[in-house]
């Protein structure tokens, strides 16, 4: 454990948070990014594609839900495989398969055919997606994991930020083949980047056991990946019916609030770096947490594009600093960084943004949409009071007896 903190700590602690941008961080970050604006790129366009093609609405639905569904899964599985193979080979493995399935979205028709070509793009994005991450958490110190997780997960910001736009605007320059051939030159660079990545072991993080050999699953870590599943819930309930409501509120152009989400959160994470590197955690959390249930309340009432872009900032800016900081936690929690882990607390946050706008849009039609967000409120009300009085002070508990 000495030799663990030795190389883990103290070389970079000499040169602060800019010693982790590293050869294998910043190509771990490209390839990351790489792959999300990929898909980040399909988002507006494929369902127009597939419309084009012929498929009905529920078609549709079914075709964009699979790779979802897909990914949930993966990630358990991904996560296994972490612990008998590097993060840079799982990568690349990610990265090769996103490039044959994107090219022969050129060639393969709707409905099953396409629908087994994404269902293999949901395995591609759980390789990426997860190893990067894991790639990532092996590299960071101890002392700077949430920092430096925050920025890591800028990546999907940025991502987010350019792939629609850029998608949308291939798709009406130059058409669809343009489209998929643009996604699969950004695989291939991203199978390039993860090449680059140096082979490394993934390392233990605490002085607990590690998840058992033969588990896809880490137990251990589900209770604090409840909380951030949560979070998801209220988020990708809020995105999947907010433009809705703020068009029936008469606002024109909903795209504002992502716009000021997307600001604050890169700002807060960039700027906000030092909160990050706090190691009083449940701090954070806690008053995080707290403004997500506020904000929602606040949602509620709103009706203009003011407030719709006041509240798109507050969240971005709770999100900045409450995801990397949970998924810190979770790790210290468990004691574990291993594949397991990782994939284990990923899959939990896919299935609470997976789950959020199918339960929400059961309710909605009897509530209305500022009941729904009134929902949501509580939701996050619930979530801040399981972390208080069930995760945080069962972790006090684990940590008596381990001492």
């Amino acid at each position: 454990m000495e030799h663990y903190r030795v190389m883990h700590d103290e070389p970079v602690s000499e040169r602060g948070i800019l010693g982790i941008l590293n050869r294998n961080y910043l190509s771990s970050f490209v390839a990351f990014f790489l792959c999300l604006t990929a898909f980040f790129m399909l988002y507006p366009t494929l369902p127009i594609f597939l419309a084009k093609s012929g498929s009905s609405d529920r078609e549709i639905g079914v075709l964009i839900g699979i790779l979802g569904a897909s990914s949930l899964i993966s990630r358990f599985l991904v996560g296994k495989i972490l612990t008998k193979y590097s993060a840079k080979s799982i990568m690349m493995a990610g990265a090769l398969l996103l490039m044959l399935t994107l090219l022969g979205s050129i060639v393969i028709p709707p409905y099953w055919p396409f629908l087994g070509l994404r269902f293999f793009q949901g395995i591609a994005y759980a390789c990426l997606s997860t190893a990067a991450v894991a790639c990532a958490i092996n590299i960071i110190p101890l002392r700077y994991r949430a920092q430096g997780l925050g920025y890591f997960l800028l990546a999907p910001s940025f991502g987010l930020a350019v792939g629609p736009s850029f998608g949308m605007l291939l798709v009406n320059h130059f058409g669809f083949t343009i489209l998929f051939l643009a996604c699969t030159f950004l695989s291939a660079c991203s199978l390039i980047f993860s090449y680059r990545i140096e082979e490394q072991k993934i390392e233990e993080s605490g002085n607990r056991a590690s998840t058992p050999d033969n588990s896809f699953v880490d137990l251990k870590i589900i209770a604090p990946a409840a909380v951030n599943a949560v979070q998801f819930f209220i988020w990708g309930a809020f995105v999947a019916f907010f433009p809705l409501y703020a068009i029936q509120c008469g606002v024109k152009n909903p795209g504002y609030f992502f716009t000021a989400n997307a600001a604050m959160l890169i700002a807060g994470r960039v700027v906000g770096g030092k909160v990050l590197a706090t190691p009083k955690k449940e701090r954070i959390i806690l008053i995080f947490l707290s403004t997500a249930a506020v904000v929602m309340l606040i949602q509620s009432f709103s009706k203009t594009l003011p407030l719709f872009v006041f509240v798109g900032a507050a969240w971005g800016l709770g999100a900045a600093y409450l995801t990397p900081t949970l998924f810190a936690y979770a790790l210290d929690y468990t004691g574990s960084s291993s594949g397991p882990a990782v994939g284990t607390y990923q899959a939990l946050q896919d299935l609470g943004m997976t789950l959020g706008p199918m339960t929400m849009g059961i309710i909605v039609p009897y509530t209305g949409y500022r009941w729904m967000f009134v929902c949501l409120a509580v939701i996050g009300l619930l979530d801040l009071l399981y972390f208080w009085f069930f995760v945080r002070k069962r972790k006090k508990c684990s940590s008596h007896e381990d001492s």
